[in-house]
C-alpha cells in the first residue's frame, strides 16, 4: 500500500491492529496512551505537524509504502 495522507497511515495501522486481534483500548494501553489518541491516528485526523510531514516528502521525491504480517498467516 501507498502511503499518501495522514489517513492512509491511520489505515495501515488501524489493519495491522485488527490482523494481530488488537483493540484500539489494548494497543493504546500497551502504548501508554489513550484510546482516544489511537482512535484519532487510524481515523487519519491531520495536525500541522503530518500534513509537513507529508509535505516534505512530496517535496524531496520521497515515497513511503507499507505491509504487516498477520499473525494468523504464519
Amino acid at each position: 500500500m501507498k502511503i499518501r495522507a495522514p489517513g492512509d497511515i491511520g489505515l495501515v495501522i488501524q489493519q495491522a491492529r485488527l490482523a494481530q486481534g488488537l483493540s484500539q483500548t489494548a494497543l493504546a494501553e500497551s502504548l501508554g496512551m489513550s484510546q482516544r489518541a489511537v482512535s484519532e491516528i487510524e481515523s487519519g485526523t491531520p495536525t500541522i505537524y503530518m500534513r509537513k510531514i507529508f509535505d516534505l516528502l512530496r517535496a524531496t521525491g520521497v515515497q513511503l509504502s507499507a505491509q504487516w504480517e498477520d499473525d494468523d498467516a504464519a
